[in-house]
């Protein structure tokens, strides 16, 4: 299974599974299959680490993130219980659709490959060790975005501000994480075991939240908050319930 740590150059095939994500098949209006629904990209859709995502003029693209699974050997009507034994070990990826190139194409019964399979469609990263995910099942998954130049010379422009201000506050050096307002962590008791909540089940909450609303960030202005006290024979608990209205990120 030596050779597949090097997948990106002698893959044969990536095959995808479709509707696995029970949210995002509702949210586009696809009913959840019962049983798995598969399809295939191209294998000149691969990115590698670093790269550039190139866009076709008119595209709106769609992106979700992937466990991908490298197959170290090959096989055919393989029992469940021996599958794993031709798992070599596993890749992040991005699957990239062009949703306006796919639902055009379905209107017309037609397939949907090219949606789906542009060059740079298929960003992944270097090969990961089977030992390094002991259960593909359990493991959490997450992307950041980050402003191209060109965008932030639209906001600049949108603001009325110097594009040079926006570069240095939304740079290359950029990730989308909000500072503090306090040092951290605090030293309080309490407000320690809150950060410490947010360290723990914060990229999660973050999956969930993406999973079922899209892109997009909780309200702290439009928001609520409540603490309730439960009472129960091991110990009172305490009931923490946050209501932020949804934000859509928007692009200008």
């Amino acid at each position: 299974m030596s050779s597949a740590k090097h997948f990106f150059t002698t893959g044969r095939n990536i095959i995808a599974i479709g509707r696995n994500y029970s949210e995002h098949a509702k949210e586009l209006g696809n009913a959840v299959p019962t049983a798995p629904f598969y399809f295939l990209k191209p294998t000149s859709s691969y990115l590698a680490n670093n790269g550039t995502i190139e866009i076709p003029q008119g595209c709106q693209v769609h992106h979700e993130i992937e466990l991908a699974v490298v197959i170290g050997k090959s096989g055919r009507d393989i029992k469940k219980a021996d599958a794993m034994a031709y798992v070599a070990g596993y890749a992040l990826a991005i699957d990239l659709t062009a949703r306006n190139v796919q639902n055009e194409a379905k209107k017309k019964g037609m397939p949907w490959t090219i949606a789906k399979g542009f060059d740079t469609f298929t960003p992944i990263s270097d090969f990961i060790s089977k030992e390094t995910i002991p259960d593909p099942s359990d493991v959490n998954l997450w992307i950041k975005a980050k402003p191209t130049p060109e965008e932030i010379e639209k906001l600049a422009q949108s603001l009325n501000l110097p594009s040079s201000y926006l570069v240095s506050e939304y740079g290359p050096q950029f990730y989308p994480d909000r500072g503090g307002l306090m040092s951290l962590p605090p030293t309080d008791p309490v407000l320690y075991r809150l950060y410490e909540i947010v360290q723990v089940y914060g990229y999660p909450i973050k999956a969930v939240i993406h999973e079922k609303f899209g892109d997009g960030i909780m309200s702290a202005i439009d928001f609520t908050a409540s603490v309730e006290k439960v009472e129960d024979p091991k110990g009172d608990r305490v009931k923490l319930v946050l209501d932020g209205k949804f934000l859509p990120y928007k692009k200008w």
